[in-house]
């Protein structure tokens, strides 16, 4: 899985080809045994579950990169390589 960006013990992953998510850009976080999918767009979680404390974290940071998901997501569709998205500053 193509891993775009680690921080604070959470880890960001983005791949294009899932079905079950119907072409909605979004990517995956895992925190410990917690997994997530969260909408690029609305920046909120879709599917799985994370900390109250880890979401916050994470829908901060997914806001503001929010341009950078975004190109990566048609980056992926084109089957391109991903661009590392830094950490929160």
């Amino acid at each position: 899985m193509p891993r775009v960006s680690a921080f604070d013990g959470i880890v960001i992953w983005m791949y294009y080809d899932e079905p079950q998510h119907q072409g909605r850009a979004h990517f995956h976080a895992c925190h410990g045994d917690d997994e997530a999918t969260i909408d690029v767009e609305a920046p909120a979680v879709i599917a799985g579950q994370l900390s109250q404390s880890v979401r916050r974290v994470l829908l901060a940071w997914a806001r503001e990169h929010r341009a950078q998901l975004r190109e990566n997501w048609a980056r992926a569709a084109r089957h391109e390589p991903l661009v590392r998205i830094d950490p929160p500053s």
